[in-house]
């Protein structure tokens, strides 16, 4: 929105995303919260596209969330759409929040020429307000007029809240029945802890594929890419991540091991993305474990290291603060010994035998944690389990971000 500086581990400028045939966009500004800005964004499918998705598992998830979970798995031949707005997440809105799904929904339906079973909407922004529904309803004839090939940045840049840089991502792949095109968005800088997806992701491709391969494969990524990614421990109401494969390419893709590994590349590019736009962020961190009793052992203590405010308050100040890490592994309730637990920055040796390295020095740690993409690197000792997650610094500018959010 502006009102921050851009992070400083932001790409230099917003990747140039590939059209993908069978898929139109267009973004307005609705004034759903603030003036100046775009806030809905319309993607229109065409017909024979199939849908998949997964999204948060908050017990206060919202309603367009409840909506969406409901239409997902329905299989249809007819068009489909994707409104997003940003600036009201109409979420903890009780039964109006439903109402405001239904009148949008049928609205799209109208403006756009699909079934109402198959328009799929998402809302971002302040929880517990009522959703002005009708601010979004009255552009629909703009965003059907507006509708472009091309559009997909402006679509990134309307589903942005405290976000300081669109997020965009694409791979091609090419296969043995021609090339394939993939291109996603994503919005999400502060909230993230996901447990689903994230935030909002948006992702089209032209394979042709079935739903039930194009689920099992986001389903399946989507553990080592949104599912990995920590800024604030904090999983939002709202998070939606849905991909539409149009089938225009007409290469086939059920069964393709290389176009799944590039749709993992572009959830994992994403989910990056969402990291370094932590609000206040200031470094990337990926925390790998290795050698714990089981896999999920392993994401225990990863994620345990991600989510402390000591472990990242720690990075934001540049200290190799050591015991925080020994500390966060003991609190994971993973299986643990303190005499096999081995603790690397980078490839700097901290830690081993349950205690600190002998040739470990304290200017090694604090040169490396002045880098701006840093690896905590733990290894349990006990077996084969192994687990990344990504994670951000946390600074006073996470607090003011979020003091003034609702201002």
């Amino acid at each position: 929105m502006g009102k921050y500086p851009v992070s400083p581990l932001a790409p230099e400028r917003f990747p140039d995303l590939p059209v993908i045939g069978g898929v139109k966009f267009a973004a307005v500004e609705a004034g759903v919260r603030y003036k100046g800005r775009l806030d809905v964004m319309l993607a229109l499918l065409d017909p024979g596209s199939v849908v998949a998705g997964v999204f948060t598992r908050s017990a206060t998830r919202s309603a367009p969330v409840r909506d969406c979970e409901a239409k997902i798995r329905k299989v249809s031949d007819a068009g489909a759409a994707i409104l997003v707005n940003s600036g009201n997440s109409n979420a903890f809105t009780g039964g109006a929040g439903q109402e405001s799904v239904e009148a949008i929904c049928a609205a799209v339906a109208e403006a756009a020429d699909v079934p109402k079973a198959r328009v799929f909407t998402a809302s971002t922004g302040v929880i517990g307000e009522r959703l002005p529904h009708d601010r979004i309803t009255g552009k629909l004839g703009e965003l059907v007029g507006g509708l472009d090939e091309g559009g997909i940045e402006l679509a990134a840049k309307a589903i942005m809240t405290t976000d300081t840089f669109a997020k965009g991502s694409t791979r091609e792949v090419a296969l043995k029945g021609g090339t394939v095109k993939i291109a996603g968005i994503a919005k999400g800088s502060g909230m993230i802890a996901p447990d689903m997806a994230t935030m909002l992701v948006y992702i089209f491709t032209d394979a042709k594929i079935s739903r039930d391969a194009l689920q099992s494969m986001v389903s399946c990524h989507n553990e080592t890419t949104f599912n990995a990614i920590t800024v604030d421990g904090d999983t939002s109401t709202s998070d939606t991540l849905i991909c539409a494969a149009t089938g225009a390419s007409g290469v086939e893709c059920d069964q393709s091991e290389e176009f799944e590994a590039a749709l993992a590349e572009v959830m994992k590019d994403l989910a990056h993305q969402v990291v370094k736009d932590g609000e206040g962020a200031t470094k990337f961190v990926a925390v790998k474990v290795t050698g714990a009793a089981h896999d999920a052992d392993a994401k225990r203590v990863a994620m345990s290291i991600a989510n402390s405010p000591l472990v990242k308050t720690a990075i934001a100040g540049e200290d190799p603060n050591w015991g925080r890490i020994v500390m966060a592994v003991g609190k994971s309730g993973a299986e643990a010994d303190r005499d096999k637990l081995t603790i690397k920055f980078g490839e700097v040796l901290v830690a081993e035998n349950g205690w600190v390295a002998p040739g470990y020095s304290e200017e090694q740690g604090a040169g490396y944690m002045k880098l701006p993409e840093l690896v905590i690197r733990v290894d349990m000792g006990l077996g084969k389990g192994r687990f990344t997650a990504w994670t951000c610094d946390l600074t006073h500018q996470y607090i003011s971000i979020n003091a003034d959010y609702r201002s």
